[in-house]
């Protein structure tokens, strides 16, 4: 018997409203140096390393909005599941053009896929988010698969 729900399934396709943000020279150089990185690309604000992308969609929340654990809230596409503990699962980029300070980016987030396997302590769920980063104009830049898992 399947733990997912043809209410969990009718989940699948749903989006969050499209966030618009600018790539700031300054943001990129935070980011490179808090990274360690070393390229005078990153380092000098031109270009931003792929994993900058990562928390542009993450809110700052004040200590009091943070979960018992210091976890953020679940992101508002995780359905109501029968699995309460969410893990993160892994991510894969397809870089169809590099992110420059200056570009102002459009980020639309669907979750694509839920699926169950059985795992060696029990079963657990699979959520798959995809994130497309896009130029204003529609070009896509950056297509971001994320999975979450539940157990």
């Amino acid at each position: 018997m399947s733990l997912i729900t043809e209410s969990i399934r009718s989940c699948i396709g749903a989006a969050l409203p499209p966030v618009r943000f600018e790539v700031c020279r300054s943001d990129i150089r935070k980011y490179a140096v808090a990274t360690g990185q070393r390229q005078a690309r990153f380092l000098n604000g031109d270009e931003a390393p792929l994993m900058f992308l990562f928390g542009v969609l993450m809110p700052v929340l004040p200590l009091d909005q943070l979960l018992e654990d210091g976890r953020q809230p679940d992101n508002p596409l995780v359905p109501e599941l029968p699995l309460k503990r969410i893990m993160a699962g892994g991510c894969q980029y397809q870089v169809h053009r590099r992110i420059r300070a200056g570009d102002v980016l459009v980020c639309r987030q669907t979750l694509v896929d839920i699926y169950e396997k059985e795992g060696a302590q029990g079963p657990l769920i699979f959520l798959v988010f995809e994130n497309r980063f896009e130029s204003e104009a529609g070009l896509l830049l950056v297509t971001e698969r994320l999975t979450r898992i539940a157990r």
